[in-house]
């Protein structure tokens, strides 16, 4: 067969010289066809190369399908070829802050965008002592880029049994200086502010200067006036309290439809129903539970994760091991946050 052994000899010749592959098919296509015309129009030249006309269809056909097919698995194979990663976006963290924050970044509900969320967020952390030793701890670990740390009082040797923020040798210092000093310490891409007074009724400005605020004072009239700031600067308000063995914490945001402190608790309560730790005593890892419930609810409220406790206030026994919810809701009458106002708070 004449015609077939030209057809290999093409090829190996242009695996030899090094054509391109097209170059060789094209070519070779060009000398089937006319040995198939050479045996339609002139049988005796087609006898002399060999085979029939049919044949040479046939043989035609099936290597026109073999070379279908390699050309759509070359196409398949391109396809699954591993392409290089996109950049990912800049986050704006440095090598440091994303191994320190790894087990934030990893948790769907906070990721990057939380965290970046709480890099940028501004909190105000009222008082210093048992429940806001682990507030801030726990806020300064996870990164909220700048808290103030409002306290004036100095750490005496009866704090160290439940503010673990404090070491012995702070004895005597301004308990806002000595957080703030511990919270650095902790972690220095963290920017505080050391605050060594009470927060009034007059701060709203203050106030206003922060997303969020945490109260974790034991003096109600301390409450109410912090209550008051939140209110008049529309900012939401996270408070716990502690007596004894049991605990309790919730979210004033009457500016979001939920209650203040007021439409709760609208008069101070009668003497001795409500003693401060110093009188009644209070069990000392029982502040690390509700200031860190604290310390979590602040960081769902600030990244948007999960829901949280405006409307509700949690309870929690130590003693019993038990914890429940409650409902909680704005009154319209309400002297510090009603004042017939429809939305919520007054503006500043």
């Amino acid at each position: 067969m004449t015609g077939l052994w030209l057809l290999i000899g093409i090829a190996v010749a242009g695996w030899v010289f090094g054509l391109p592959r097209r170059v060789t098919l094209a070519v070779l296509a060009l000398i089937w066809a006319a040995i198939v015309l050479a045996h339609l129009v002139a049988p005796g030249i087609g006898a002399t190369l060999g085979g029939s006309a049919r044949g040479w269809l046939v043989a035609g056909g099936l290597a026109a399908l073999v070379l279908a097919y390699r050309a759509a698995l070359g196409r398949l194979r391109a396809r699954a070829m591993p392409v290089e990663a996109p950049a990912l976006p800049q986050t704006g963290m440095s090598d440091a802050e994303l191994d320190r924050y790894a087990r934030h970044l990893v948790l769907r509900e906070i990721g990057g965008p939380g965290q970046m969320r709480l890099r940028d967020a501004r909190v105000l952390v009222v008082g210093a002592g048992g429940l806001g030793a682990p507030v801030c701890l726990y806020l300064a670990a996870a990164g909220v880029g700048r808290i103030t740390v409002a306290d004036d009082d100095r750490v005496s040797l009866s704090n160290l049994q439940r503010q673990v923020i404090f070491r012995g040798d702070n004895r005597g210092e301004l308990k806002a200086e000595a957080a703030g000093n511990a919270m650095r310490a902790l972690n220095p891409h963290v920017t505080v502010t050391a605050l060594p007074r009470r927060i009034t009724e007059a701060d709203a400005d203050l106030v206003a200067q922060h997303d969020l605020v945490l109260d974790g004072t034991d003096s109600f009239a301390v409450r109410q006036a912090v209550n008051l700031a939140c209110v008049a600067a529309r900012v939401p308000l996270i408070a716990g309290a502690i007596a004894q063995w049991e605990g309790q914490v919730t979210m004033y945001d009457p500016a979001r439809g939920g209650p203040c402190l007021a439409c709760l608790f609208p008069t101070a309560p009668a003497p001795g129903l409500a003693p401060p730790c110093a009188e009644a005593g209070v069990i000392g890892p029982l502040p690390g539970v509700v200031g860190s419930l604290m310390a979590l609810e602040a960081i769902k409220h600030l990244t948007g994760a999960g829901q949280g406790l405006r409307g509700r206030m949690l309870i929690f026994d130590g003693l019993y091991g038990e914890s429940r919810m409650i409902g909680t809701a704005r009154r319209p009458d309400c002297p510090v946050c009603g004042s017939g106002l429809e939305g919520g708070a007054p503006a500043p």
